[in-house]
């Protein structure tokens, strides 16, 4: 009988290293699959880098981020006094128009 029980034993333990190996084996192909997505995005993410680089190198003279930052800034500063000056010259269309129409 022991003897018996002893191969019932090892032939389990067989079929639970089989299945073992085998979901082994399937997580393997998964992450081996995962990392060849990976791969292919971080070349797509990569081309598409130095895409907006050349770009930006075209149209601003450089892609240094804090380079595009600093003149980011400088158009927003640039941007905000023609906004004041326009306020001002339409103020004072106004005003010329309100002292036309005063002097009537």
């Amino acid at each position: 009988m022991a003897m018996g029980n002893g191969m019932n034993n090892g032939v389990q333990l067989a079929n639970g290293l089989e299945q073992e190996l085998n979901l082994l084996k399937e997580q393997h192909k998964w992450l081996h699959d995962k990392k060849i997505r990976t791969e292919q995005e971080l070349a797509s993410t990569t081309r598409q880098l130095e895409a907006l680089e050349e770009e930006a190198k075209a149209q601003y003279g450089t892609s240094d981020p804090q380079e595009l930052a600093k003149l980011l800034e400088e158009k927003k500063a640039e941007n905000a006094r023609l906004v004041t000056e326009y306020r001002k010259h339409i103020m004072s269309i106004k005003e010329g128009l309100d002292n036309l129409e005063g002097s009537n």
